[in-house]
């Protein structure tokens, strides 16, 4: 081997990806807002960086702080507009005077929609662990689908933000792009309760999660994969449409 030979080759772990990464650049951890584009143009990308180095903390703050962000931007009156609705679909009247429930409907979707977020993040984590990596046999750790579950679910986040003007001029806080917005004919039901659970920003959200999965054990083909979570999705949306008031 010559000295020129020699002389280009990298010294074990300093490849491209950076010292002692021993990563290729395409598959290197980029910085959190890189990382935040990477999930909807890029997920091949951040999915192959998450299952090396699995950072989760940022992407799943960021998602509280979007929930949070929905909550307060839209205003009391709306909140007070929905909850009188779905009095009114109970067969319930809105107390007369009860002016503050707009407020307090608002501050309680801050508080449990916050706590909600964290907590059905780790149990989506844990689910997605458990299919994958338990029952199927896959490579992978919590930590890894808890990155992956955190980045992807950015997606619906940042969609429900842009919807938001939507949502205040429909008063309708809970207002999603879903299969119910195209599926309008149905009657008022469960099925159609499950159409409106199938939102569509998510569904794209379980398509890069798929992809990690993919990422994480690369003999779990994309469409395998891609399946598997698309019936999580639906059962998901089956049984959250059997909540009364959901829809």
């Amino acid at each position: 081997m010559t000295t020129d030979e020699l002389a280009g080759q990298a010294p074990d772990g300093m490849g491209p990806g950076g010292a002692g990464s021993g990563a290729p650049a395409e598959t290197a951890l980029r910085p959190f807002p890189a990382r935040i584009l990477q999930a909807f143009f890029d997920p091949g990308a951040l999915t192959a960086a998450l299952a090396r180095d699995p950072a989760w903390a940022a992407a799943v703050i960021l998602g509280a702080v979007l929930v949070v962000g929905q909550t307060l931007l839209i205003p009391a009156d709306v909140w007070e507009a929905m909850m009188r609705e779905t009095m009114l679909r109970q067969g319930q009247e809105m107390p007369e005077g009860f002016t503050m429930g707009g407020s307090m409907m608002r501050i309680s979707a801050l508080i449990f929609g916050t706590l909600g977020y964290f907590l059905v993040t780790l149990v989506f984590a844990g689910v997605v662990t458990l299919v994958f990596a338990f029952l199927m046999g896959d490579e992978g750790r919590f930590r890894q689908y808890l990155a992956l579950v955190g980045h992807s679910w950015l997606i619906p986040g940042v969609v429900g933000l842009l919807l938001l003007p939507l949502k205040i001029m429909q008063e309708d806080p809970q207002l999603t792009l879903n299969v119910g917005s195209f599926l309008y004919f149905l009657p008022e039901g469960y099925l159609s309760r499950v159409a409106k659970m199938l939102d569509l920003s998510q569904a794209w959200a379980w398509l890069v999660v798929a992809q990690g999965a993919h990422a994480i054990h690369p003999r779990r083909s994309f469409a395998s994969a891609a399946t598997v979570v698309m019936v999580l999705f639906v059962i998901t949306a089956l049984l959250f449409a059997l909540i009364p008031g959901i829809g």
